[in-house]
């Protein structure tokens, strides 16, 4: 097995997995509090992801990461290369396809907070901020576990957005999806199905670990 392509595939998945958790709890605290009556515009487009082909979301990515768009310009300007074919391109597209599994979650589990708590923490003086820490993210433990865990889950399976934005590249953009098609292209199926095998269980250890874990903190901080 290339057990490079694993290695890079659990950087790019961690990275993801942080970066969501700080993208995603102000967009989930958003989504759930606030009373903009055009919200509704940031669901759609963080919920994207769900319904949109990876092929479509890569491409436009890809034309974007380009030389051909004031962003990539400016990108390869400061850099002296553009974001496609790179790992921080990686980064970045698999950030935006992850999203809702994130997001989702997030904001799941801030709407089921009691609003009586939240307005018992208002009559005693707590600001937004303190009530967000002091009382919503404690009791929302079990659906930020979710959220993290499927974000890291969810990059580690990317197909479709990373081969369009990072191509097929050893030590920079092969993750372990591409290198199982590879495996494939080339008729080694000995490989791929190794690779596949072990995709397999870390999906099903990440969603046992999930439930478990929520189980647990739910045994633990029994709120009703």
């Amino acid at each position: 097995m290339n057990w490079q392509a694993f290695a890079l595939t659990a950087r790019l998945a961690v990275l993801v997995a942080i970066a969501l958790l700080v993208i995603g709890l102000p967009l989930a605290y958003l989504i759930t509090f606030s009373r903009w009556r055009w919200k509704f515009l940031i669901e759609a487009l963080v919920s994207m992801p769900l319904i949109l082909p990876p092929t479509v979301l890569g491409y436009y990515l890809l034309v974007l990461f380009g030389n051909q768009t004031a962003f990539g310009r400016w990108y390869q300007a400061r850099t002296g290369h553009t974001l496609a074919f790179t790992f921080e391109g990686l980064v970045i597209g698999s950030i935006l396809y992850s999203l809702p599994f994130a997001v989702q979650p997030f904001a799941a589990s801030f709407a089921a907070v009691d609003p009586r708590l939240l307005a018992a923490s208002a009559t005693l003086g707590a600001s937004r901020w303190r009530t967000f820490w002091r009382v919503v993210a404690p009791l929302s433990v079990p659906g930020l576990v979710t959220g993290v865990a499927l974000s890291f889950a969810h990059t580690v399976g990317e197909f479709g957005v990373v081969l369009m934005i990072g191509g097929n590249i050893p030590g920079v953009t092969r993750t372990v999806s591409i290198d199982i098609f590879d495996a494939v292209q080339a008729g080694d199926f000995t490989v791929a199905a190794h690779t596949a095998a072990v995709l397999l269980v870390f999906s099903f250890v990440v969603l046992s670990l999930v439930y478990a874990l929520n189980r647990k903190v739910w045994a633990v901080w029994p709120f009703k």
